[in-house]
């Protein structure tokens, strides 16, 4: 009970996470200056290794990587649930504590995790995993040079995926955006069983004999599309939710990722023979679409 008492207040009490606020002046990472440079920095050193690697090296054979990738993998997995289990139990704490406040507008619970009441300010428990995740973000994107430096792939879909999400997290927290605490909750309890995924199969353990990482992207972007349906319907009859021009804005960026992935899911296993069973076969065709989705990363 004790441990458990410890890990409330480590994830949801700290006076540092109670006391937190998204400030130009005291957060880093958080002005626009950094933001847009940041960003161009990562495009411009992805493509400059990238031409470098394909001129020093002109065959084609994978570079080796050693562990690296199983140790960033496993990171991201544990960043991922302790985000989780951290914006979880803000989030009962926020609902325990502003609740009371919430009996005018009949707002429930489900309501206030899909739409932010008007004028809420980033500061506060969930706003302070929200920078988490939004840190992590560049965490993330560390698997762009792995991907060139093994293989000397540079997907255009990789720089843009990896670059709206870190913009679109800013987002959240410059605007105090609607939908950002449902959104963190389902990407980062999606990622961390992706990552421990990867993990678990870098180590070299038996993979899968169905494109697992594949599958949980689809189903990431088939919540995240049922949820942006749910913020403009409550939108439109709650009266406004906070944050509604940079959801917007979010929506058409999230919209462009997700037809250009729907349009790889289907050439890749809807005109594809569906393989049968859990065997050898199936295990290969699993293992050829996880190569492919690797450019497609969620």
């Amino acid at each position: 009970m004790m441990v458990i008492d410890n890990l409330r207040y480590n994830l949801s009490e700290h006076p540092s996470i109670v006391g937190f606020r998204w400030s130009h002046a005291q957060s880093w990472g958080s002005t626009w200056f950094f933001l847009f440079n940041s960003i161009a920095a990562y495009v411009a050193v992805s493509v400059f290794l990238h031409l470098l690697l394909l001129a020093v090296f002109r065959h084609r054979r994978p570079l080796p990587l050693g562990p690296l990738p199983a140790v960033h993998s496993l990171c991201m997995a544990l960043i991922s649930i302790t985000i989780f289990a951290g914006i979880l139990l803000s989030t009962a704490a926020e609902i325990r504590d502003t609740r009371w406040s919430w009996r005018r507008t009949r707002t429930t619970p489900f309501q206030w995790l899909l739409c932010f009441p008007l004028g809420i300010r980033p500061s506060g428990r969930v706003f302070f995993w929200s920078y988490i995740y939004y840190l992590s973000r560049f965490l993330h994107a560390l698997r762009t040079f792995f991907t060139i430096i093994r293989g000397r792939k540079l997907s255009f879909f990789k720089l843009f995926n990896n670059s709206i999400v870190i913009f679109t997290s800013f987002l959240w927290l410059e605007f105090s955006q609607s939908l950002q605490v449902l959104a963190i909750l389902l990407t980062t309890l999606v990622y961390s069983v992706v990552y421990g995924y990867r993990f678990w199969t870098a180590i070299g353990l038996p993979s899968a004999c169905f494109p697992f990482v594949v599958n949980c992207q689809m189903v990431l972007l088939g919540c995240n599309l049922v949820c942006h349906i749910g913020v403009l319907l409550l939108h439109l009859i709650k009266g406004g939710c906070n944050g509604i021009g940079a959801w917007g804005f979010n929506s058409v960026l999230n919209g462009a990722i997700l037809l250009l992935f729907l349009n790889f899911y289907v050439k890749v296993h809807i005109r594809n023979r569906k393989p049968s069973g859990c065997g050898g076969a199936a295990v290969k065709e699993a293992e050829k679409a996880e190569k492919l989705v690797k450019d497609k990363d969620i």
